[in-house]
């Protein structure tokens, strides 16, 4: 079997050569949830964290960092595909400084969302006792809670706040001209908006009695617009706006559908397609009315579903529909598992319950679409990331 870290290189390596990446990318800028948050949450007193083992195995030093997954996450594989870092810093780790930030830096704070309630639903819900049935014990929960001075993850406008200091400590870094040329040259990954509905709107009444799901996902699409429009207005021109995956499909939703043996909630998909469609026809607008940008859609609901459905064969029939990427599919063999994550059963497990006390949690990561109940593998990582990047190279390579 071929070595992981040598499996990755020749991935990575690959992947730049069939992309024909060779554009000037100085940097990637990253907004969002745990899909991509790669430590922030380290630094808040919040129980969404993942800084611990068995979190991060088959990350560099076999270390966890934070990331939700045994390994890396899309945003490292692009980083890397761009010929910059192969890690995108967590921008509150305090180990990192500017010097570090100037290629690349990450602001995503695991369970957050585009609606600000979002961000503090979760500390209500993980603090229930009516889900600690779902979630976690009650024991595990009352000594949390009783070690934690309890506090939300970081809201997308506090993300933005920090992006706002990020770009001064770079102008005081490099120079005004250099920092605002990097901000305006740099690609800009935003993964996010699964928590709202997931663990906002479907997980408590506030939002539903307010909204029907119609409003609510228009309601989070013009909170998508600002955030984009304030992206524009601070320097940004790349940027890759991220939609949802088959979120019904996400172990964890499958096993609150036990009633019906754990098949995907199919009005939880549907609702992810609806609102993909909906951000798709904001990229269109948006590329029309704020002059230079180029902004994209990167959707992953499809790779991701047909990785759901088709886990055995997936590897077989992969393809990235290009003359060339043919060639990848050696590294490629299918998934033996996709309806459960690796850690623990993989059937409701995910941050603290995801523990390295666990004695069910598998050996093999890379045969898993997903790590937990509800984060992929970095196998599957890096084939989202490969899928996405195909898509921009009509857009920014």
């Amino acid at each position: 079997m071929i070595h992981k870290a040598t499996f990755w290189l020749l991935f990575v390596k690959l992947l730049q050569y069939f992309l024909a990446i060779d554009a000037e990318i100085p940097a990637v800028i990253v907004f969002g949830d745990s899909s991509v948050d790669t430590g922030n949450n380290n630094e808040l007193s919040t129980i969404l964290r993942s800084n611990f083992e068995p979190y991060g195995r088959d990350f560099f030093g076999g270390k966890p960092t934070g990331r939700f997954s045994n390994g890396r996450l899309p945003s490292d594989f692009i980083s890397e595909a761009f010929g910059l870092k192969p890690v995108v810093p967590a921008f509150l780790n305090p180990n990192y400084k500017i010097d570090d930030f100037a290629t690349g830096v990450c602001f995503a704070s695991a369970g957050t969302g585009y609606d600000n309630a979002t961000s503090d639903t979760l500390v209500s819900l993980l603090t229930s006792k009516e889900n600690a049935n779902i979630l976690l014990s009650l024991q595990i929960l009352d000594s949390i809670v009783h070690n934690y001075n309890m506090q939300s993850v970081l809201p997308l406008w506090k993300e933005v706040e920090y992006y706002k200091q990020y770009q001064q400590q770079l102008r005081d870094y490099l120079g005004d001209d250099r920092a605002n040329t990097i901000l305006e040259e740099a690609v800009y990954l935003i993964s996010i908006g699964t928590n709202d509905f997931l663990e906002n709107y479907y997980a408590r009444h506030k939002r539903r009695l307010e909204f029907s799901i119609e409003e609510y996902q228009n309601f989070l699409i013009g909170i998508a617009s600002d955030f984009i429009k304030d992206l524009y207005n601070l320097g940004a021109r790349r940027i890759s706006l991220g939609g949802l995956p088959p979120m019904g499909c996400l172990p964890l939703e499958r096993t609150r559908n036990i009633m019906f043996k754990r098949q995907c909630i199919e009005e939880y998909n549907q609702v992810a397609r609806e609102f993909n469609m909906k951000l798709a026809n904001l990229v269109d607008r948006l590329n029309t009315e704020l002059k230079g940008i180029q902004l994209l859609l990167s959707n992953p609901y499809d790779i991701l579903l047909e990785m759901i459905q088709n886990p055995s064969s997936f590897g077989k029939i992969f393809s990235l529909k290009t003359e060339r990427i043919w060639m990848l599919n050696f590294l490629f063999s299918g998934f033996d598992n996709a309806d459960v994550g690796c850690c623990a059963t993989g059937y409701l497990e995910m941050g603290y319950m995801c523990d390295q006390l666990n004695p069910f949690t598998c050996k093999d990561a890379d045969k898993y679409v997903f790590w937990d109940a509800f984060h992929p593998t970095e196998r599957t990582n890096g084939l989202v990331a490969a899928h996405l990047m195909k898509k921009w190279s009509t857009k920014f390579l």
